[in-house]
């Protein structure tokens, strides 16, 4: 009989394929044998195969001493071994990775891109610190997902409890989500909210005032931190989640974001040369009293170090205050 103990990279795993994965001599037919015969046992009781792992369970294996004397032949993932990854971390513990997403650079694969995502970097980095195996159990995954050319704050999940608590997060909107963003004009008034419907008109959303079939809901709250030369520094939270909501909102409040090419201002995006929307996932805040996967981050908030736009036309700004 051996005991293991789960270590946190196991944490996520099928059991089945665990054992699988560290018992190379222990054909699968054999390793349902012997779940079926409750010879692998966790925590004490008799396992199925199919349950996920947590990190200190320990797993009870009543085999045959020379089913254990093989070592596992592990080859390197092709990609991910070789990946020049380039992640900025804001934050990671056991169950989660707070990733500064560049502007530019896509967070989940598309038509035109498969490798150089969010998604890629994250999962190479992992690899090589030796915290993801791709054959075996859990891929870290994002919960939430900002435009390709918007930066910021992208969540990962390291383990599937996390991404399922992060998930309810999100939906029930105990997380707050601040923006920046550089806006045409003075807000007036400096500090208040846009609520309206948004309606999906191709790949544009379209603002409605009242509620009509296929339209959905939106609520930003937004503060001018600042104003010059013609355009305002904008602090936006999302209560709502709809895509593209800050730049439509904005545009259709008659304060267009600079650079943006499909809500803005033509004419400023030609006179301020910028050729991305002004816009960055600056900042997160937990809720308090956070239990499970997430505890370590009960109320806890998280800023990204520098926001380029800001910096450039709102120096006096601190964005971490």
């Amino acid at each position: 009989m051996r005991e293991w103990t789960i270590p946190a990279e196991g944490e996520g795993k099928r059991l089945d394929r665990y054992v699988a994965s560290n018992m190379p001599a222990l054909k699968i037919p054999l390793l349902q044998k012997y779940l079926r015969l409750g010879r692998i046992k966790r925590n004490g009781k008799r396992a199925k195969g199919d349950e996920r792992l947590i990190a200190g369970d320990v797993l009870a294996l009543y085999l045959n001493d020379e089913l254990f004397d093989a070592v596992p032949e592990k080859k390197p993932d092709p990609l991910l071994s070789k990946f020049r990854h380039n992640v900025t971390v804001l934050y990671e513990d056991e169950s989660i990775l707070l990733a500064d997403k560049r502007p530019g650079l896509i967070v989940h694969p598309d038509e035109e891109e498969k490798v150089n995502t969010l998604v890629t970097h994250v999962r190479a980095y992992l690899y090589q610190k030796g915290e993801y195996d791709p054959k075996g159990g859990f891929s870290p995954a994002p919960c939430n997902r900002i435009d390709r050319f918007t930066g910021g704050i992208v969540i990962f999940a390291k383990t599937q409890e996390a991404l399922l608590q992060m998930d309810n997060l999100i939906r029930e909107r105990k997380l707050r989500k601040l923006y920046l963003c550089i806006v045409k004009g003075r807000m007036q008034p400096e500090e208040g909210s846009l609520e309206n419907y948004l309606l999906k008109d191709g790949k544009r959303q379209t603002v409605v005032n009242r509620r009509m079939p296929g339209a959905q809901s939106a609520c930003t709250l937004y503060k001018a931190l600042a104003y010059r030369d013609g355009m305002s520094l904008v602090e936006c939270e999302l209560v709502t989640g709809r895509t593209h909501q800050i730049r439509v909102q904005m545009a259709h409040a008659g304060h267009p974001l600079m650079g943006d090419s499909q809500y803005g201002n033509a004419a400023w995006n030609r006179e301020t040369e910028r050729g991305a929307q002004a816009l960055f996932a600056y900042k997160l805040a937990f809720p308090e009293e956070l239990e499970g996967p997430l505890a370590k981050l009960s109320g806890r908030s998280f800023a990204v170090k520098r926001v380029p736009f800001a910096q450039k036309y709102f120096p006096e700004i601190n964005i971490q205050g």
